[in-house]
C-alpha cells in the first residue's frame, strides 16, 4: 500500500499539535476525516510535532506523539 504524509493541526484543551501523518495515498481511507471517524482507532499517531500550549506556553517539538482521539476538539490540514 502507497501512503503520503499530510501535515495536520489538532487542538486538545491543552494543545495546539502540528505535526505528519501517514495516510494511505488513495482509497476510502485516505482523509484526516476518515481516520478521525474510525471507532477502532484510539490514538492518531504525529512524527516532526510541535506542540504549544494553548495558555501560551513555550512550544516544544517531540519525533513521535499519540494524540488521544477523544481529546481532539479540533482537527484540519496545515496550510503548507
Amino acid at each position: 500500500m502507497e501512503t503520503r504524509n499530510q501535515r495536520v493541526v489538532l487542538e486538545t484543551p491543552r494543545y495546539r499539535i502540528v505535526g505528519d501523518l501517514t495516510l494511505p495515498s488513495e482509497g476510502s481511507r485516505s482523509r484526516l476525516s476518515d481516520l478521525l471517524n474510525r471507532q477502532d482507532v484510539a490514538f492518531i499517531p504525529l512524527v516532526d510535532a510541535e506542540m504549544s500550549p494553548l495558555n501560551g506556553g513555550t512550544p516544544h517539538t517531540r519525533a513521535f506523539v499519540a494524540v488521544a482521539r477523544s481529546r481532539i476538539e479540533l482537527a484540519y490540514e496545515a496550510l503548507d
